[in-house]
């Protein structure tokens, strides 16, 4: 994800602007960025009285599952269902593929033995 200006170069920028008198296509020129940064710049320190960037919202969705507890709990009673009938029983709108991303966070297996097996096949070993 690209990172914001600057505050300093918002700064210099927007002192141009309104200070020096300059045009938006000059300072544009100026500076190397899109006059359109520069009107987005402009519109937000008249609605908040700063320009500042937008705090960056990191990449991924907003999760549907947040009590982790109650879902454990939720997985243990119903974990002999499949994952779309347990996404049916799950309090909300939620997906089988949710469910399922859910079970492998927490980390619940069907499996009857949930460690792998030791391999006890031995190597060759000579006899001198």
């Amino acid at each position: 994800m690209a990172r914001p200006y600057s505050y300093d170069l918002r700064e210099k920028v927007i002192n141009a602007i309104e200070v020096d008198g300059l045009r938006k296509s000059a300072v544009s020129k100026l500076f190397n960025i899109s006059r359109n940064t520069i009107d987005i710049w402009l519109k937000r320190k008249a609605q908040t009285g700063d320009f500042k960037p937008l705090p960056n919202k990191p990449p991924g969705h907003s999760h549907k599952i947040t009590d982790w507890d109650k879902f454990r709990e939720f997985a243990k009673t119903y974990g002999d269902k499949t994952q779309k009938q347990m996404a049916q029983l799950w309090e909300g709108e939620i997906s089988a593929k949710t469910i399922a991303r859910a079970l492998h966070y927490i980390e619940f297996t069907r499996k009857k033995r949930p460690m792998g097996t030791k391999n006890v096949t031995r190597a060759n070993v000579r006899l001198s």
